[in-house]
């Protein structure tokens, strides 16, 4: 199929028949035996075209990875098995093959782009030894042969310096970089079937445009099927011919993408949708000019010593944070965003005292620096974070009400009764019962894990919250929810926040204002209504153009793909860090954009 008549699929027409290169037929995936059997995936259909995207959505456990991993023959053992149904890649039935078998398929003929990248690269091997060693298992090559097929591959996804790649680790690559890598591996034999799970949910909204958009030129060009699964549906409404959307392992709608995002039929879809954060909804009014700020920061600076030779002297400095000022206004948002590695959680960071710095910061109006340990432990009250991860944040080995009430008892707040009462009170506060407070993190979902981190962040009533990513990892009908309480709680505590994220969408919808960064510095400072409504820096509008638009009808064109990869903080010992222009339009002052 050609990539024009996969996108007549997106107006309605199914794929011809004749076109199908793998077909799922009334898919189960059970666990466990007799009595204790589960039904993890109950009956699902649908087939695959050459040449379409093909879209899994709906939220985690809903049996969309699961579906994934049956089909490439990789469900974990012991666990889940395929307890019915069949799954067929072009003539060959999958579900009967043995392991054998299936190895000669999987990778040449049917192929996976995982999540994360990191953890599906061997970080011992390689670029190129990885990549050989996928080719030399499919092809009769030789080792040059190999090595130039690998290279070629690489060259595909606009990887540049390419030859010098092939002898790099998966850890000397950024994310964006390694997300390439496994992409080339996954295309480099040509399959004809393309699984990608989640591909770019870690990526930066950049990031992700360009991956997304690698996906559809090699598709159109090579005529490959693509099944997308994704829980955000704006890469559903840019991506996708037709979808399915999953909810405990059941397909409960299924269709073109155009009329399932103009008139969804189930209320699970319209509910999915109507979750979806989008540019323009949702503006709040700035926190009044005159409110006091909890914050304060001046001409921050974080760097960190690379050391080299065989002496192990410091020889270079990553200039992580480069001379940042700004304050965090009492009960307002102040919201931090850019690209990985333009300094936002090392900024945060410093803020919470986990990190060395230079300059100056003061809460509630007490200098953070010269502090002594007991001053040191009155300040964090002020202070809280909520991190990205929850399940990362809290001890397994602990009930959660006892990780929410560790703080007033580090603290020395009350007796133990009364600390007791307080936490319970937090957890009714965060739509948590009473009775969850002896429950352990592992029997909560992930949204309800993110709730009790609140509920910690807030047990000593700071005066500041500091959310690191602490929604980009929730569906987002939990992230909606979680974003409305964050909303509730500031409105009766009067708690600021300073919000980090690179999801463009949830940052204009949360904040009053924005600060946007890069290579450690921020480059314009304005309102979420300034900075979203008329952005006057070119790499402002350059993120702003990135965000997928959960509108099949408003599709953009091709994202120019960088050359590269963000230029370098790494700079020599004792060198001044390079200052960027700023768009400051709090104080009306603007320069020219670098």
């Amino acid at each position: 199929m050609t990539a024009a008549s996969a996108r007549t699929a997106a107006a309605g027409a199914p794929a011809p028949a004749r076109d199908t290169v793998l077909a799922v037929e009334d898919l189960s995936i059970s666990v466990g035996v007799g009595e204790r059997a589960r039904t993890l995936v109950d009956g699902l259909s649908f087939s695959l075209a050459r040449g379409e995207t093909l879209c899994i959505a709906g939220e985690s456990g809903s049996g969309k990875s699961l579906t994934s991993l049956a089909v490439m023959g990789l469900l974990p053992r012991p666990g889940p098995v395929v307890s019915g149904g069949r799954i067929r890649l072009g003539g060959v039935e999958l579900t009967r093959l043995p392991e054998r078998e299936m190895r000669r398929v999987r990778g040449d003929r049917i192929a996976m782009i995982f999540q994360e990248p990191m953890t599906s690269l061997n970080p011992v091997l390689t670029v190129g030894r990885q990549l050989t060693e996928a080719i030399e298992a499919h092809r009769d090559v030789s080792a040059a042969e190999a090595r130039a097929l690998a290279l070629e591959a690489l060259r595909s996804v606009r990887i540049p310096e390419a030859e010098r790649r092939l002898r790099q680790h998966p850890h000397e690559l950024s994310g964006g970089m390694r997300q390439r890598v496994m992409i080339a591996m996954a295309l480099a034999l040509e399959p004809d079937v393309l699984i990608a799970d989640e591909p770019t949910t870690a990526l930066d909204v950049t990031i992700q445009a360009q991956v997304l958009g690698l996906l559809r030129e090699i598709q159109a060009a090579r005529g490959t099927g693509l099944i997308l699964i994704t829980h955000d549906m704006g890469v559903v409404a840019e991506m996708a011919d037709r979808v399915v959307v999953m909810r405990g392992g059941r397909a409960v709608e299924t269709g073109p993408v155009g009329p399932l995002f103009a008139v969804p039929r189930e209320p699970y879809t319209r509910a999915l949708l109507a979750a979806v954060p989008r540019m323009g909804d949702g503006r709040r009014p700035a926190a009044p000019a005159s409110a006091a700020p909890v914050a304060e920061i001046r001409d921050l600076e974080v760097r960190f010593p690379l050391k080299g030779g065989v002496l192990g002297r410091t020889v270079a400095e990553v200039h992580a944070v480069s001379g940042l000022s700004f304050d965090v206004p009492a009960g307002g948002t102040l919201s931090l965003v850019g690209e990985s590695g333009c300094g936002k959680s090392t900024t945060a960071k410093a803020m919470a005292g986990l990190v060395p710095y230079r300059g100056r910061i003061s809460i509630a109006g007490r200098p953070a620096q010269g502090l002594s340990a007991p001053e040191r432990k009155a300040l964090r009250r002020d202070v809280q974070m909520i991190f990205q991860d929850p399940f990362a944040s809290l001890d397994p080995r602990c009930r959660v009400g006892d990780l929410v009430g560790e703080p007033l008892a580090i603290h020395g707040m009350g007796s133990a009764r009364e600390r007791e009462e307080h936490v319970a009170g937090l957890f009714g506060r965060v739509g948590l019962s009473a009775d969850d407070m002896r429950r352990y993190p592992h029997q909560f979902s992930g949204g309800q894990r993110q709730r009790i981190c609140i509920a910690r962040a807030l047990a000593l009533r700071p005066r500041l919250i500091i959310a690191d990513e602490s929604v980009s990892a929730l569906d987002v009908s939990v992230q909606k929810r979680v974003l409305e309480l964050l909303r509730e709680l500031q409105d009766e505590f009067g708690i600021a926040y300073l919000f980090i994220s690179h999801d463009m969408a949830v940052v204009e919808n949360i904040s009053d204002r924005v600060a946007v960064m890069y290579l450690g510095q921020i480059v314009e400072l304005g309102t979420a209504a300034q900075v979203f409504g008329d952005p006057r820096h070119p790499y402002t509008r350059r993120l702003i153009e990135a965000v997928p638009v959960p509108d099949p009808t408003r599709r953009r064109g091709a994202f120019p793909l960088l050359a590269g990869d963000i230029p370098s903080a790494v700079r020599p010992l004792g060198d001044p860090p390079a200052r960027l222009p700023l768009v400051d339009r709090g104080g009306g002052h603007l320069v020219a954009p670098f």
